[in-house]
């Protein structure tokens, strides 16, 4: 390794298990030797990083879908960054790659655990939310498991998030008479109507969510795009018109809680409207990934479709960022650029 090329790097650890709502002293930083790579690695300098709300689930150690972190560990999640070593004839020196090894600056990695990011034009931050896992799962969700169709109205929790406010603007782009969004402040009630087409959207902390949606969507709803879970839930099953269908992508108002949370009390609703309910994991829908990019690519180059981006600057500002996430403060996708 020559020279030239970096000898330390930071990288942010899981320190402890969150109790409840996560600490900043739930995390640590540490800087370690970048080691020697082996054939058929790349040593990438990352430039951005991604924080989801799934990720804290991964701080709890319970069985999921995928392992939790581990103590003492760095955390990982999406990143995008430049090969600046490569040992590899696939990934040269100079290209520029999305891979899982983010909280860190630099990220060692077999050739085949990256992606190269097409000549696209676009920022390389693109390639972690709207053309990445973020559009993806707005884009599975909607089409696949809620199964939209062009006269659906379409109620999202969450709307202002990264996922909700692609999952809305697809929905329009693909026909839905009516989209509805609920968001956490007045300013983004305003961005989810003015900025994104969303034909309402109301504050959630206005006052009981029923009411808020049952005025919002007086013919009722077809679809619900879940990213909120709890009340949303309950509310988005009273409002739902016969054969409604729910893509349940996330409950973030459960997220914290340390009990166990109440439920929907009106289940037997499923029943009365023949609703159906399907949790989903957009990493099972690989094969669906060519038919996202190409499409969500066309409306990005037809500027028909927009992305927002919340950047917080710095490595160690990263666990705030998180925080943040969680409690709301991102408008569109949060990153941090290291």
């Amino acid at each position: 390794m020559s020279d030239a090329l970096p000898t330390q790097s930071l990288e942010i650890r899981l320190a402890a298990r969150p109790v409840g709502e996560p600490a900043r002293t739930d995390f640590e930083t540490a800087t370690i030797a970048v080691p020697d790579l082996d054939s058929g690695q790349v040593l990438v300098r990352n430039e951005f990083m991604s924080v989801d709300p799934y990720m804290r689930g991964r701080m709890n150690d319970a069985k999921s879908y995928v392992p939790p972190f581990a103590l003492g560990e760095p955390l990982d999640g999406g990143a995008v960054g430049e090969v600046i070593a490569s040992r590899s004839d696939a990934l040269p020196v100079g290209i520029k790659v999305s891979h899982g090894l983010g909280w860190r600056e630099y990220a060692v990695l077999d050739s085949t655990s990256a992606l190269p990011l097409p000549d696209d034009g676009l920022p390389t931050s693109v390639h972690l939310g709207v053309l990445g896992l973020t559009g993806f799962t707005a884009y599975v969700g909607l089409f696949d498991i809620a199964s939209f169709g062009p006269r659906d109205t379409v109620f999202v929790s969450g709307a202002a998030g990264a996922v909700g406010s692609v999952v809305g603007q697809m929905a329009k782009l693909r026909g839905s008479p009516r989209v509805i969004g609920s968001a956490g402040s007045a300013e983004k009630v305003r961005h989810l109507v003015e900025d994104l087409g969303f034909d309402a959207a109301f504050d959630y902390h206005d006052g009981d969510v029923r009411r808020q949606l049952a005025d919002a969507a007086p013919d009722g709803i077809d679809v619900y795009f879940d990213n909120v879970g709890g009340d949303h839930l309950e509310a988005a099953v009273e409002a739902m018109n016969d054969n409604g269908r729910i893509a349940a992508c996330g409950a973030i108002s459960n997220y914290n809680t340390t009990g166990r949370p109440s439920g929907p009390d009106n289940m037997f609703q499923f029943v009365t409207k023949r609703l159906t309910m399907r949790g989903f994991i957009v990493g099972d829908s690989a094969s669906r990934r060519p038919d996202f990019l190409a499409e969500t690519g066309k409306w990005l180059r037809e500027e028909r479709l927009r992305y927002d981006e919340t950047i917080v600057d710095g490595l160690a500002n990263a666990p705030q960022a998180f925080l943040d996430m969680l409690n709301g403060a991102n408008t569109g996708k949060m990153l941090v650029r290291i």
